[in-house]
């Protein structure tokens, strides 16, 4: 037991910033940067999505569904092999290996944002939508400043649900050899040879500490905002 705890302290800088000294970050901290930088993306575009599916209810909602349906309906691990073979050969040349899958689970998780916030949106009662425009709000200003601040409130359960997911979904970055906690945690069990048990454990509980984090930073956050 003292010999896997050895294990993990003798590694524990590698685990945690990888070599960031020599700027290459890993480990913790790229799990972190890549599903922060996914999350900055995806939860903007996330929302307007759901926009423009809110207030263009034809063809363009329709679209937006199906390009939806599609993401959601494949394995991420498989969007994440599309990223790296495809972007290559968009930009014409070999992208960080990081950045490609940071955009693939920006891109994965856009989608579950958008049908999330248009459920928040789609829930609210009509009558406020009904009552902003008799005020004179604009369809648009009613949208941003009356329906769009509501639904998010009210979703964001759901969203630190998704984000929860995203942040765990960075250990899929292994596939391709981004060296985040999951990959690190499996080099320094390559390397030594010996207590896997250990090492794996101490990742799970990483893991699961980052993710209650982020969920007790949520609800705290709630807690302190005004009802609106």
């Amino acid at each position: 037991m003292i010999a896997g705890l050895n294990v993990i302290t003798d590694n524990l800088d590698y685990l945690l910033w990888g070599r960031a000294a020599t700027g290459e970050p890993g480990g913790v901290l790229l799990s972190l940067m890549m599903a922060a930088g996914a999350a900055v993306i995806a939860l903007p575009g996330g929302i307007l999505l759901a926009c423009l599916a809110w207030r263009f209810t034809g063809l363009v909602r329709k679209v937006l569904f199906l390009w939806a349906e599609l993401i959601r309906g494949i394995p991420l691990i498989f969007v994440i092999f599309w990223m790296w073979y495809l972007l290559p050969l968009i930009t014409g040349g070999d992208l960080p290996g990081a950045l490609t899958v940071t955009l693939a689970l920006a891109w994965f998780t856009a989608a579950t944002v958008m049908h999330s916030v248009l459920a928040g949106l789609s829930a609210l009662p009509t009558g406020q939508y009904e009552a902003a425009l008799s005020q004179g709000f604009s369809t648009q200003q009613t949208l941003l400043h009356v329906l769009l601040p509501q639904a998010l409130r009210n979703i964001l359960p759901s969203l630190v649900g998704i984000f929860i997911s995203l942040l765990k979904d960075t250990s899929l970055a292994f596939i391709v050899n981004v060296p985040e906690l999951t990959t690190v945690a499996g080099q320094v069990n390559n390397r030594v040879q010996i207590y896997p048990a250990a090492i794996f454990i101490f990742t799970g509980v990483v893991y699961y500490l980052l993710c209650c984090s982020l969920e007790q930073l949520a609800k705290r956050w709630r807690l302190t905002r005004p009802a609106l």
